[in-house]
């Protein structure tokens, strides 16, 4: 990928896909702007080079042209960052966009709406991607969370710019720091994988074990761990399906010599409330009526003592139901951990929307190396995936 640094793109049109793919309230406030401070530098840099940007996002998953999915918020929130005025064109590609563009001056900054209101976004439609590379002389993906699709946007559009086409300093910085993490660690390298599901993370998990030394899991996921080992986990949530796939993992671990640390015990409750009943039990003896919601006590100082030699670090996904303070314990303390051995010295990085929402509600978020903004780019990356919106900047060009 060429130098994005080292280009001036002076009185070019420049057309930057980003991903402000934020949450709103009901009344379309901006609940939290992480994604958009993170896209700042790119924008900033072509701003100092008089470039002429025009910023391409999606933002939801909406049905045709619901304006409740509207980028407008994004805009005036923009705005207000960069204390400069920030137009915006009430649809990605309608024929008067074009007018306005060759009106920008150098410096100015144009949002496209919503992406996501057409379906040939996601389709990859080549037509459809035409139509945007039409408004730039140059591309610029700096779309992490998205550059393991292949949409138009992000992918088939790359086509367009064979000798013009750029990673930004947000997808740059996250693909050198996983691959600080993955591929020249310091060891011993520690991955933890939460979250509810096995099978959203099964190929996590076993690309993994080729790579860590550590690998520990938390999360509704250890359930099916449990249950593949004959242990009863009462209403725990559970993919009986999966519990071969989870024996499997196991054997491959001791076959390859990593260590596996699973949970010991877990925090139950006998319904899905933060004031329900609740005890904790063996991970294998959970009484019939209750469910697992958190990790407990032995299980924590076990993870804790791994966290602890460890010299790189890789987190996605919470330990429990975080949300909820009397089943957060586990959550908070592994994150604690992560930070303390980042203190040392230590490598980190943290990625995934919960693991992400979990360091800052424990304020924890700028005592991690860093912080991915890509959930599902992120476990791609780990599974091994090559990224197709990163690969496609590769190619094509001298």
């Amino acid at each position: 990928m060429k130098n994005f640094s080292c280009i001036s793109f002076s009185e070019k049109k420049v057309l930057l896909r980003v991903d402000f793919n934020v949450p709103l309230d009901q009344k379309q406030n901006i609940i939290d702007d992480e994604r958009i401070l993170a896209a700042l530098p790119t924008i900033k840099k072509l701003i100092s080079d008089r470039a002429k940007i025009i910023i391409m996002s999606h933002l939801g998953r909406p049905k045709g042209k619901d304006k409740s999915f509207s980028l407008k918020p994004v805009a005036t929130r923009l705005s207000c960052l960069l204390k400069k005025n920030v137009l915006f064109c009430d649809d990605c590609i309608q024929e008067k966009n074009k007018l306005i563009i060759n009106e920008m001056l150098g410096g100015d900054i144009l949002l496209l709406e919503n992406l996501r209101y057409y379906s040939e976004e996601k389709d990859g439609d080549i037509s459809f991607a035409r139509k945007l590379s039409e408004y730039g002389d140059v591309f610029i993906n700096d779309a992490f969370g998205v550059s393991h699709r292949k949409h138009a946007s992000v992918f088939t559009i790359a086509s367009f710019f064979p000798k013009n086409k750029y990673c930004g300093y947000l997808l740059g910085n996250e693909i050198n720091f996983l691959e600080k993490a993955l591929i020249k660690p310091k060891r011993p390298l520690t991955a933890i994988i939460g979250g509810a599901k096995i099978s959203s993370k099964i190929d996590v998990l076993t690309s993994l074990l080729d790579k860590v030394d550590n690998l520990i899991v938390g999360g509704g996921m250890a359930y099916t761990f449990a249950r593949s080992m004959g242990g009863i986990v009462g209403k725990s949530l559970l993919e009986p399906e999966k519990t071969s796939l989870a024996k499997q993992i196991i054997k491959k671990a001791k076959r390859k010599n990593i260590k596996l640390l699973l949970p010991l015990d877990s925090v139950n409750a006998k319904e899905y409330k933060n004031n329900s009943n609740s005890y904790i039990s063996d991970i294998s003896n959970i009484d019939s009526n209750y469910m697992g919601l958190d990790i407990g006590p032995d299980t924590i100082k076990l993870f804790k003592n791994c966290i602890k030699n460890s010299n790189s670090i890789i987190w996605n996904g919470p330990m429990g139901v975080f949300e909820m303070e009397n089943f957060s314990v586990g959550t908070k303390s592994i994150a604690e951990a992560v930070c303390e051995e980042t203190k040392k010295g230590a490598f980190s990085v943290v990625g995934g929307g919960d693991s992400i929402n979990a360091i800052k509600k424990f304020n924890l978020y700028n005592k991690v190396s860093y912080v991915s903004t890509g959930g599902g780019a992120m476990l791609s990356y780990l599974e091994g995936k090559e990224l197709p919106g990163v690969s496609v900047l590769k190619s094509f060009s001298e």
